[in-house]
């Protein structure tokens, strides 16, 4: 009998590595690119294109190095404080080794092999640079599958997607469902209500990534531009760029004489020739009076000192990394209280930012991600 058993156990075995168990582990991803990417079994090995994927992969993933291999630099360089607070967490990501760029040409493919991916995941902006090199198919050759995900160019036809191919990607399709039930709740909050009372849109400029890029860096019909429609204001720069970001000129601005003034900032401390920015993210709270300080030097730039904005004190900076997150709920809140305050009293963009983070992701929440020239607009 113990032989027999042996036996049993061992074709038991077998079986489980026979072509049709192998299939039932198979599964498809179609990415924002429209391609369908075919896999013939789990992911347990991924490389992250960009390092602010991260965002979206710890809410999906409660271990999100569990599976990641190599990733780009961008968060530690454009997050210090998020990419601290990570690695305080989970200390092995301090072994997870950096990779270049792609769309500036550090990245080394031999680099990419090494590492042995199932996949590497992009972001939509990265395929024309990956088309121009051939990558796909170089990579395919080797069995590296690349997926592409948006949470930047376009946002609200992206975002949900984006969300459950990672879902796919990392065995939490279930969790993925969650945070993009959770995405459409909160911003629902502001857009029916907007809906049903269809109040006067403020004219608002977004000044994009200000102190890192020259006025007037701003956002055109999608990204930041479009979450400043959706949170009930008419964005300034959708009536000059065609993109989701770019630049017009300080006349152009002047010109506009905007309501409102909306400056996109972060810890650039690790930014090569970042300077008089606006510290707002993640423990920014315990410094926002420095913050405050460097809002009103900004709004010395002859661009805004004379604006409306300006002299009714309707000034405010928010965190520039809303526009590459699942998080654009949270951004599209807060500024809806800026542009419709007594329409969105009861709103706090603070405490569903705290809950997102108690329900979804594996670090603790740190207040600060806004900052407002009027302490009332904190």
């Amino acid at each position: 009998m113990g032989f027999l058993h042996r036996t049993v156990v061992a074709v038991v075995a077998l079986a489980a590595l026979t072509p049709a168990a192998v299939m039932a582990q198979a599964f498809t991803v179609k990415d924002v690119a429209g391609r369908e990417v075919q896999f013939d079994k789990p992911v347990d090995r991924v490389i992250l294109g960009e390092g602010r994927l991260l965002y979206s992969v710890a809410a999906i993933e409660p271990d999100p190095f569990s599976k990641v291999v190599g990733w780009r630099n961008d968060l530690m360089r454009n997050d210090a404080d998020s990419y601290n607070a990570y690695v305080a967490k989970f200390t092995k990501a301090k072994d997870v080794p950096f990779l270049g760029n792609l769309t500036d040409g550090t990245l080394q493919t031999e680099t990419v092999v090494n590492l042995k991916p199932d996949a590497m995941i992009l972001t939509i902006g990265d395929k024309k640079a990956a088309d121009e090199v051939k990558l796909e198919e170089m990579l395919g050759k080797i069995g590296v599958k690349v997926v592409y995900v948006d949470f930047r160019e376009h946002i609200l036809k992206n975002t949900e997607p984006s969300l459950k191919v990672l879902g796919q990607l990392f065995g939490k399709s279930e969790r993925a469902e969650e945070v993009a039930a959770y995405w459409r709740k909160e911003l629902a909050r502001v857009t029916d209500t907007l809906k049903a009372a269809n109040p006067k849109r403020p004219n608002v400029f977004m000044y994009r990534a200000a102190g890192l890029v020259e006025c007037c860096g701003t956002f055109g019909p999608d990204n930041f531009g479009l979450m400043t429609d959706l949170a009930g204001g008419h964005n300034i720069g959708s009536d000059f760029l065609p993109g989701y970001t770019g630049s017009i000129n300080a006349e152009q601005v002047v010109a506009t004489n905007p309501d409102v003034i909306v400056v996109t900032g972060a810890n650039w401390s690790q930014t090569p020739n970042a300077k008089n920015f606006v510290n707002v993210g993640p423990g920014a709270d315990a410094s926002a009076r420095a913050s405050r300080e460097a809002l009103a030097a900004l709004m010395k730039e002859p661009a805004f000192s004379g604006s409306k904005a300006v002299k009714n004190n309707d000034v405010h900076a928010i965190w520039h990394q809303f526009y590459t997150s699942p998080y654009q709920f949270v951004a599209i809140q807060r500024m809806a209280k800026w542009f419709h305050p007594e329409l969105f009293a009861d709103l706090d963009p603070d405490a569903t930012f705290k809950d997102f983070h108690a329900k979804f992701l594996p670090i603790a929440y740190q207040p600060g991600y806004w900052v407002s020239l009027d302490r009332g607009g904190k």
